[in-house]
């Protein structure tokens, strides 16, 4: 089981910060565009793990964040994984250099022509309805979204993905 982080950046002009991994060559997420986060260290809080990420990452302190929800990844190829998701709207700081790949600002707008996971695309689209803190299930088989649940409740999967339920 796994214990994460991740969280997107928003700067006021309708962008999220990015993180585009293309670092290291073996990475669950290489080539595709996601938050900044990562694995919680012993002992740590979620919020704790939070700060020490994004600072690890970005180079910047967060002074305005939130809490969004917890997504549960279930592939057949990972680990067990819960993510808990945050948004941020201040920081203090100055961005460095990323050791996993790119940091760059993108419209949200712009989001859905990136690489991204299929799941990704779910809680994008809650982030972006201001949905209360929510629990979604994503599951997976190899890179394909099989399964979401969002509080308990089967979602239907996006036309693309050709999921079925497992």
């Amino acid at each position: 089981m796994i214990l994460s982080t991740l969280c997107y950046l928003e700067n006021g002009r309708g962008d999220y910060l990015m993180l585009h991994r293309t670092k290291k060559e073996q990475d669950a997420n290489r080539d595709k565009w996601i938050g900044v986060g990562g694995k919680f260290e012993s002992g740590e809080s979620p919020e704790e793990c939070l700060l020490r990420e994004v600072e690890e990452e970005t180079g910047l302190r967060l002074t305005a964040y939130r809490w969004r929800g917890i997504v549960t990844f279930v592939s057949d190829r990972w680990d067990t994984e819960y993510m808990h998701l945050f948004t941020a709207t201040g920081w203090t700081g100055t961005m460095g250099r990323c050791d996993e790949g790119e940091l760059v600002w993108v419209a949200k707008d712009a989001l859905p022509s990136l690489p991204q996971w299929e799941g990704d695309r779910i809680f994008l689209r809650l982030l972006a309805q201001d949905a209360p803190f929510f629990s979604l299930k994503l599951c997976y088989r190899g890179e394909r979204l099989c399964r979401a649940l969002l509080d308990g409740k089967e979602l239907p999967l996006p036309p693309h993905t050709f999921g079925e339920s497992q």
